[in-house]
């Protein structure tokens, strides 16, 4: 859908650069520092920060556009990004305290996240002392500060509640273990948390109050028209928004190998053969369904918070699965050219296998589980209780 988006133009000026790092920056494992300039000197990491600390406050269909034009350059920098720039809108759920701390004397910080309930705590005055090595911390390289995930005893209801505390850069040390196949620029690395660390309360809350309004950052901005909305949703846009990206460059490029192609051993032109071109014909129908279908998606995540109507559990149902499912879509598009790309497009610096590698790797995050997110929706639409070991 072509509608005005000033970021996006702003995009789409530093993409041929952006495209140009690819291979370096899947050498380096790492989002290249270049990239990082360039995406701050358009303001980008500032899309979902309030305006109280000089912030956007961006729509989200504008930002996921931007996302999926980013992921066409280059994966790994758009997974790393978009998680960079949604942990803003998170990190504004926070109190007014701690969001002082993260933003009030450095303006540009951005947070990394491990939020998997894995960090082992202990009760103290006034927090929690945490330790433990958190794994799967996407950006982290370039980020502030760091967004946790603990499970934490409730001694009025005696079960653990899921939650998520902050920690500056300072105390962490990140270790160099991100060797993947896919997504190698995310720098998806290990937080190795200093022994011992406080996290005060203020910048502890619980995940749940998150999702339902009722964290201490609920509220403070009356007027915006991004923060009436739960966090997680927002986070897991990012991802759909990498593998339309990512599908449609794909569809460009196919076309183009395709157009020039010739047979090995007899060197006849195979670009106008018939089965090549059904695949790019369906792959093509498939991607634009999947970006409509998330268009449709994002733009319900920007009324109802521009109402300032809180989402239903049954609406976030399918804001929680569509994403998985548009995915799928992308996947089995990307996969269909894939497999008559040719010998050739497996050498390690051809891009079609790195939008391959890429593509599926945006399926293989946890959230993205299709397998899940079937059993979630299923389970919404029969009327029956969400199962609390999917969330």
């Amino acid at each position: 859908m072509n509608r005005p988006n000033p970021m996006l133009d702003e995009v789409k000026k530093i993409l041929p650069q952006i495209a140009a790092n690819a291979v370096q920056a899947e050498q380096a494992r790492k989002v290249p520092e270049e990239n990082i300039r360039l995406l701050k000197s358009i303001q980008l990491h500032r899309a979902f920060q309030p305006k109280y600390y000089g912030g956007l406050e961006l729509s989200l269909p504008e930002v996921a556009d931007c996302v999926a034009a980013l992921a066409g350059a280059c994966g790994g920098t758009a997974w790393a990004f978009s998680l960079l720039i949604t942990h803003s809108h998170q990190m504004a759920m926070f109190s007014k305290q701690a969001q002082d701390e993260f933003w009030a004397e450095d303006p540009d910080a951005i947070a990394s996240s491990s939020i998997a309930p894995f960090g082992k705590i202990e009760e103290c005055e006034g927090g929690v002392i945490f330790n433990g090595d958190m794994r799967w911390s996407s950006g982290c390289d370039h980020a502030q500060w760091a967004i946790l995930g603990f499970l934490r005893p409730n001694p009025e209801t005696g079960a653990k509640d899921y939650c998520l505390g902050m920690v500056p850069a300072s105390d962490y040390e990140i270790e160099d273990d991100w060797y993947s196949a896919g997504m190698k620029p995310s720098g998806t690395k290990t937080l190795k948390i200093k022994e011992n660390t406080f996290i005060p309360e203020h910048r502890i809350e619980k995940a749940k109050a998150m999702m339902t309004g009722h964290s201490a950052g609920f509220g403070l901005y009356p007027d915006s028209k991004i923060f009436y909305a739960p966090y997680r949703p927002y986070f897991a846009s990012g991802f759909a928004a990498m593998a339309v990206g990512i599908a449609e460059r794909m569809l460009t490029v196919f076309k183009e190998m395709t157009k020039n192609r010739t047979r090995a051993y007899t060197l006849a032109n195979s670009g106008k053969e018939i089965p090549p071109i059904m695949r790019l014909a369906e792959s093509t129908h498939q991607v634009a369904a999947a970006r409509a279908f998330m268009e449709k998606t994002w733009d319900e995540h920007k009324v109802l918070s521009e109402q300032k109507q809180y989402p239903t559990e049954e609406r976030l149902a399918y804001w929680r699965t569509n994403q998985a499912y548009a995915i799928k879509m992308c996947c089995d598009a990307v996969n269909r050219l894939f497999e008559v790309a040719g010998g050739s497009t497996w050498i390690h610096d051809n891009e079609i296998q790195r939008l391959w590698r890429d593509c599926n790797m945006t399926a293989a995050h946890a959230y993205t589980d299709y397998d899940v997110c079937k059993q979630i929706l299923g389970r919404s639409i029969m009327g029956m209780e969400p199962d609390p070991t999917m969330v």
